[in-house]
């Protein structure tokens, strides 16, 4: 595996006045009446690669809906860069700096490769010189991209797809990227590719929150890692050291 640990690696960046990048604070979400997440609280600091794993209904997904403003909390407090955005509605948190590329990708199936990375940058309102030049820089990211320009989105294949829909999110210029499950229903030789590029972005400055089944991937590349259960953080550490924990070895790295 080619991959080089980002916990092998220093920082890009360091902690400002002691205010993370993003933080969650004691939050709730709800759907309904089903308690989904309860009381979670979480950082990710500047440069940082960190990672958020646990079990299939665990809450992680909703963590990332909730950092996006796609399910507001009932209780707590989400914060970029020590403001309160837990209150926005989702376009203005991507206007902020913070982008998530979905499970199951979720691109413009009708739409062509460049539509949907220009799609992405929908939000800004920088000069169209700028967004040209992000749009190279992510094709230079993805190149497979490069040669699919004029494809529609929907041929694509699966792991084309998830370079499409990690691409539309850098599109967005963003400081914070969620990505939620990438390398789900790819091969092996992709996982690989997907993983490189998540460090690579990382290098770029863009600091990372990663949900990830693949558990053994996700703290091979990130910084620091927290374990989900049932809605609650039970664990957390760098991710060095949660490779050698005895939990996370049983329940998520498939050691005995």
């Amino acid at each position: 595996m080619s991959t080089t640990p980002a916990n092998m690696a220093s920082l890009t960046g360091e902690r400002k006045n002691g205010v993370a990048a993003l933080e969650l604070r004691n939050v709730h979400t709800f759907y309904g009446h089903i308690h989904a997440i309860k009381g979670v609280s979480l950082r990710v600091d500047q440069g940082e690669i960190v990672t958020l794993i646990g079990a299939n209904g665990a809450g992680k997904t909703t963590t990332l809906r909730t950092i996006s403003g796609i399910q507001q909390p009932r209780e707590g407090q989400v914060l970029l860069n020590g403001q309160r955005i837990d209150r926005l509605p989702p376009h203005r948190i991507v206007e902020m700096g913070i982008c998530q590329s979905p499970e199951g990708r979720r691109i413009f199936s009708r739409m062509s490769v460049q539509e949907n990375l220009e799609m992405g940058a929908f939000a800004r309102r920088d000069a169209a010189v700028a967004i040209r030049a992000d749009l190279e820089r992510t094709l230079e990211l993805f190149p497979r991209l490069k040669e699919r320009l004029r494809q529609r989105g929907g041929t694509l294949s699966g792991g084309e797809q998830q370079m499409l829909a990690m691409g539309r999110a850098l599109m967005s210029r963003p400081r914070i990227l969620l990505l939620d499950e990438p390398s789900m229903g790819l091969a092996p030789m992709l996982v690989e590719t997907i993983f490189n590029t998540i460090v690579e972005i990382n290098r770029q400055g863009v600091a990372v929150l990663l949900v990830e089944q693949n558990a053994l991937m996700a703290l091979n590349v990130a910084h620091r890692g927290y374990v989900l259960e049932t809605g609650r953080i039970v664990l957390e550490d760098e991710a060095h050291a949660l490779q050698r924990n005895e939990q996370v070895q049983k329940a998520y790295l498939g050691i005995e």
